[in-house]
């Protein structure tokens, strides 16, 4: 029997990779993984993982290539998860002569800086930018910077130390956050590169929207968009509510769909998932983010497709690993029902020590799941300093509202007890956390 193999990178095995390695089995089709972890280590966890590092693209790919050509495994297809492993993935595809996206397309989405510039030279709506540096401690007069305006991290995910400022005092005070998340123990230790320079650009006001797509040999399917419920207006910027379909009129999501394809095509993506974020406004749309991944943590349960020669949803995990080995994919579109996925919020920073009112938020009407994925007893970090939720809540139902008000009544269903952490000096550092 033919078995197809997939190289799957991930920053870490967990609950996206495992649902991976579901849709997986019920193909048929054999996962390996390639992981940011210490090399030293011989195969801690029995996942006979790769060990690379994720910040030395070239190198994790030359570490990979090297282990398949001694174990003569095959590979018929690569996916990216996450950010930071989708560089070496690129690599790796090009050393294995795989239909993947360039390297260099896939490093421009890698720097909010160059993206915001391919943007620019491709006539897309952009706001004004610069570059900043963290030190000295910028003087925003001096830099002639205009309010509102928004300070972001060159290439962390996840609204990570990302700060809107409307004013000098806001924006200073907002620079010294920035430059304390970008120098803390947990950002330094995955040796992320321009950790000492920041963008700032002008705040764009408007609606938020997030689109699912999938790019087969440059050509762009969207295959959902997700409207953000809950106003994204700062001073920070958690992600909460995703449901689809779009409540956007069918013009608007024509709109978002065209500038998809601009924003796709002016990086250079050519192959494979496409996770991108827009606003819109009377202006016009604003692409803020593409990035050559599928949604992040388990916000793919929230997306299930269809077919008219088959009776079975399949999720998007099985989706794209069909189109990683080439199989035969037929017309999936997304389901009719409306869907969606709360990213459970972080009220602040603590230790988490516990959960109550579960049950009765599986209860509520609509609610299909509830994951918490934090776990007890460990610390969490609120936004901008944060980047992991307290857990996901899923629905489905007719429409777009009736998933939202589930997804909000099970929230206000949720209880979560978090204490101030007490204050330490960390053993490296020196810095006293708390």
């Amino acid at each position: 029997m033919d078995v197809k193999r997939v190289l799957v990178f991930a920053g870490k095995l967990g609950y996206q990779t495992r649902s991976f390695d579901a849709a997986a089995r019920k193909l048929g089709v054999e996962l390996g993984f390639v992981t940011d972890r210490c090399h030293q280590l011989d195969d801690p966890w029995g996942d006979r993982a790769i060990a690379v590092h994720f910040e030395s693209p070239e190198t994790a790919a030359y570490t990979v290539l090297e282990k398949i050509r001694h174990s003569g495994e095959r590979v018929d297809g690569i996916l990216a998860l996450g950010d930071r492993p989708a560089v070496a993935a690129a690599y790796v595809a090009r050393g294995l002569g795989l239909t993947y996206n360039h390297p260099a397309a896939v490093e421009a989405c890698r720097s909010k800086l160059r993206m915001r510039e391919v943007f620019r030279d491709a006539g897309l709506l952009v706001p004004w930018f610069r570059a900043v540096a963290l030190q000295p401690a910028p003087e925003p007069a001096l830099l002639g910077i205009s309010y509102p305006c928004v300070l972001k991290p060159l290439s962390l995910s996840a609204s990570t130390g990302v700060i809107r400022a409307n004013n000098r005092e806001e924006f200073l005070a907002a620079a010294a956050r920035v430059r304390r998340v970008l120098e803390s123990p947990e950002i330094l230790a995955n040796r992320e590169a321009n950790l000492d320079q920041m963008i700032v650009e002008g705040y764009i006001p408007g609606r938020e929207v997030a689109v699912e797509g999938l790019l087969t040999d440059g050509e762009f399917r969207v295959l959902a968009i997700f409207d953000k419920a809950d106003s994204l207006e700062g001073p920070f910027f958690e992600e909460t509510i995703y449901v689809t379909p779009s409540r956007l009129t069918e013009m608007q999501q024509k709109e978002i769909e065209a500038c998809a394809v601009g924003a796709v095509r002016a990086l250079g993506l050519s192959h494979g998932p496409v996770h991108a974020e827009f606003r819109i406004n009377e202006e016009g749309l604003w692409p803020l983010e593409v990035a050559p991944r599928p949604i992040g943590g388990l916000c793919a349960r929230a997306l299930r497709f269809v077919n008219s020669k088959s009776d079975e949803a399949i999720g998007l995990e099985e989706l794209l690993l069909r189109e990683a080995v080439e199989m035969p994919a037929g017309n999936w579109k997304r389901e009719a029902a409306a869907s969606g996925v709360m990213m459970i919020p972080v009220p602040a920073s603590g230790v988490l020590e516990g959960v109550e009112g579960e049950s009765s938020a599986r209860a509520v009407a609509g609610v299909t799941d509830l994951e918490i994925t934090a776990r007890l007893h460990d610390y969490i970090a609120a936004w901008p300093e944060g980047s992991s939720y307290l857990g996901f809540l899923f629905a489905r139902g007719e429409s777009a509202e009736e998933v939202e008000r589930a997804l909000r009544r099970a929230h206000g269903e949720l209880r979560f007890v978090i204490r101030e952490r007490l204050a330490v000096e960390h053993p490296v550092t020196g810095r006293v956390v708390g």
